[in-house]
């Protein structure tokens, strides 16, 4: 929680005007016992009914006092606790944009969403109540043990003898929900992941007829999520009577010993009024304790785990003096290239040359590295050993934003957001125009289905692209890179779910666009890589086979194998061959 202080510190005006508002608030609720002492002992025996309007005048402005400043500290520490919440959240999404796209390769989308939403929202609690009603409650503790030993000191022994073991007990309190709330918010975390890839994968489980099974293991995740609830409860449960035996005792102890220095006379029946009344105080403030220590406790491990997050360290960064590069030409040269994913080598000894507006085709069996390949010019990961230049500079020299805006990709795994179809093709340049948005659309082959949409390039799709086929999304995420005008440019299985007849026609369109710039095709097809100027046949990270579709065929080897395989029921596929 140090850390938080810090987001607290910049709104210095949200600090002091709540909390002076607060101590203004305590000094005067001081003087209500005062004033219950003045009414026994003054007005009801004495017989001085000339102060009853006065005293009364009195407890009626402090306590429409105390309703304003209230309303004054409850106001600003919730606007404290609001801005606090935006700023950890934009930083937290900020620094989530900035890391690697290694980092998610092993995190899931729950678990940030928890931390993003639930965790943020324990330390708004904490800041908008818990912090303030905190440092209430000390005041209030130290004001009123002050005063109760000012006022009989004995008696004030009595009264706060038991108070540094509810202190104690409360802090105990803390270090055990502390650890069961970890658990707590962990399993969340994995619930949320459950709920969410079900929710996005509806169709597949109900394809699979997979309800029940989903629906038991949810069952089985909510029921342990209950019991760890039920174990902090059970801790809860535990301390909390203590301390509530501990609070009336102290109370029942300064009625009977008051009770005791009345008839002995050694304290008036007011002033033990006045006394219960302050007693009260410093107990209220041990009480809350308990509650103020769970929510410390639930946003002390929500910003462990949120700074867990802030503290990784991006991986792929600008050197300090990385070169600025408005625009690129489009030469990628690989040399030497190794890279190893955690402890395996991916790809090795890699030498590729794509001079500007050339195309290179990349096949080769699942898995055997043909996206990390692709994944390298854009920078999502650096090599071990060798160099990917572009326009000659070593890609780990050039500034990421410069890299990276001037390439266009189509990854394997089509993502669209949930918006219109317009948004999604602009996202590759804000700044198109409704004709160039067409216009992309139509050289990607998606204008023929979308103006056959309910409201056309407005229509808005689901989540990933969900109410479009695999097919559409895809011509969806070709028209966003096209539109983007990149020199460089990267199809990585980009119409693996198109049919032969609209693959064809795609192709056709970008045959004179893809011109323009250096393009990597990833295909599983034939007729996709065909007309490449390169085609390198990767197999287990190595480059095995390379030329241009009739030199490979000639050679007779594992792109020959392919293609006799895809168009087997040609006759003429000795013909080309010969």
């Amino acid at each position: 929680m140090k850390r938080i202080l810090k987001y607290i510190q910049k709104y210095k005006l949200f600090v002091i005007i709540p909390f002076t508002a607060m101590i203004v608030s305590i000094v005067l609720d001081m003087f209500n016992p005062y004033f219950k002492q003045v009414i026994v002992d003054r007005i009801i025996q004495n017989g001085e009914h000339d102060l009853t309007a006065y005293v009364f005048a009195c407890l009626g402005a402090i306590a429409a006092s105390r309703a304003v400043l209230g309303y004054i500290r409850e106001y600003m520490f919730d606007c404290l606790g609001s801005k606090v919440s935006l700023d950890l959240k934009n930083d937290l999404f900020g620094h989530i944009q900035k890391l690697p796209y290694k980092y998610f390769d092993n995190k899931n989308t729950g678990e940030l969403m928890s931390r993003m939403s639930e965790d943020v929202d324990n330390i708004w609690r904490a800041v908008s109540f818990g912090i303030g009603l905190l440092i209430d409650n000390i005041i209030y503790l130290l004001l009123a043990a002050a005063i109760l030993f000012y006022r009989n000191w004995k008696l004030a022994l009595v009264s706060l003898i038991a108070m540094p073991i509810i202190g104690y007990i409360a802090k105990k309190l803390e270090n055990d929900v502390d650890k069961a709330y970890e658990k707590i918010s962990d399993h969340t975390a994995f619930m949320n992941t459950t709920a969410q890839e079900n929710i996005a994968g509806a169709r597949l489980v109900k394809a699979f007829s997979r309800e029940k099974y989903e629906v038991l293991k949810f069952l089985k995740m909510n029921q342990t999520y209950y019991d760890l609830n039920m174990q902090q409860a059970r801790m809860i449960g535990k301390y909390f009577p203590l301390n509530e035996f501990l609070s009336n005792m102290c109370a029942l102890a300064v009625i009977v010993v008051g009770g005791i220095f009345v008839i002995k006379g050694e304290m008036t029946i007011g002033l033990l009024v006045a006394f219960n009344a302050y007693v009260w105080m410093p107990i209220w403030s041990m009480r809350n304790l308990g509650w103020l220590t769970n929510l410390t406790a639930q946003a002390n491990a929500s910003a462990k785990k949120i700074y867990a997050i802030m503290d990784v360290e991006p991986e792929i960064k600008d050197k300090e003096n990385a070169l600025h590069l408005e625009k690129i030409e489009g030469y990628v040269k690989f040399e030497n290239v190794s890279f190893k994913y955690e402890d395996e080598y991916v790809l090795k000894d890699i030498n590729i040359e794509a001079k500007p507006g050339s195309t290179i085709a990349i096949m080769g069996t699942t898995g055997s590295g043909k996206s990390s390949l692709v994944n390298l010019i854009p920078r999502y990961y650096d090599v071990q050993l060798g160099k990917v230049l572009v326009d000659g500079h070593d890609v780990r020299d050039i500034k990421i934003e410069d890299l990276r805006k001037n390439i266009s990709v189509v990854s394997q795994d089509t993502f669209l957001f949930s918006d219109s179809v317009f948004e999604n093709i602009k996202m590759g340049n804000q700044n198109a125009s409704p004709y160039e948005v067409k216009a992309a659309s139509y050289a990607a082959c998606a204008d023929e289905f979308v103006s056959d949409l309910p409201d056309k390039y407005r229509s808005v799709i689901g989540e990933r692209g969900i109410g479009l086929s695999g097919g559409q999304k895809q011509r969806i995420s070709i028209a966003r890179a096209l539109i983007k005008n990149a020199p460089i440019l990267i199809l990585d299985d980009a119409t693996s779910a198109l049919d032969m007849d609209t693959e064809y026609e795609l192709l056709k369109n970008l045959h004179d666009m893809i011109r323009k710039s250096t393009t990597f095709i990833i295909a599983h097809r034939i007729s996709a890589v065909k007309n490449a100027d390169e085609i390198l046949f990767v197999d287990n990270g190595e480059i095995v086979e390379r030329g241009t579709h009739h030199e490979l065929l000639k050679k007779k080897g594992k792109y020959y194998e392919i293609y006799c395989e895809q168009f087997k029921d040609f006759e003429d596929v000795e013909c080309e061959v010969g």
